[in-house]
């Protein structure tokens, strides 16, 4: 166990910094700046990393999590599918815009439910606003990201 320390302290600190740059980039493409791109690729490999460190926590410590392996692995996709999405006809804006938020939606919805539904302090239905609660704030959100996000911010970010 000397090791799980370290892997949690690391799991806790690209977790935080992949919610606080999910905003900074979504923030950086609705006004078509051209650091959004680098921005873009950072959250990728911060989203990466978080994925990583959950599964190597699940297989070291948590086995009874096993479910949240798979979870963590589309996680990764959403935001692979938005990045790829860049750079595509206007058509593909959803697909940026969802990919992109619905794995920033992934990790609020994770760090809720971990410090409030596993082991925590909700039980039964209440566990239902860590898992929903995210989604149903943050879907309202993306789509008013969507419709303020100029085309050249997509033609430009591949």
């Amino acid at each position: 166990m000397s090791g799980y320390p370290v892997l949690l302290a690391s799991h806790v600190m690209v977790g935080t910094a992949g919610l606080l740059l999910g905003p900074v980039l979504a923030w950086a493409d609705a006004r078509a700046w051209r650091q959004a791109r680098g921005l873009g690729d950072w959250y990728l490999g911060v989203l990466a990393a978080v994925c990583l460190t959950a599964t190597g926590m699940v297989l070291w410590h948590r086995h009874d999590l096993w479910w949240l392996i798979p979870v963590s692995a589309l996680t990764f996709t959403l935001g692979v599918l938005g990045r790829r999405a860049a750079g595509r006809p206007a058509a593909w804006t959803h697909a940026y815009v969802h990919g992109l938020g619905g794995s920033y939606i992934a990790l609020w919805t994770a760090t809720l439910v971990v410090a409030f539904a596993i082991d925590g302090p909700l039980y039964g239905s209440a566990q239902l606003i860590a898992w929903l609660g995210p989604t149903l704030v943050a879907l309202p959100l993306l789509e008013l990201w969507r419709r303020h996000l100029p085309s050249p911010a997509l033609a430009r970010t591949p």
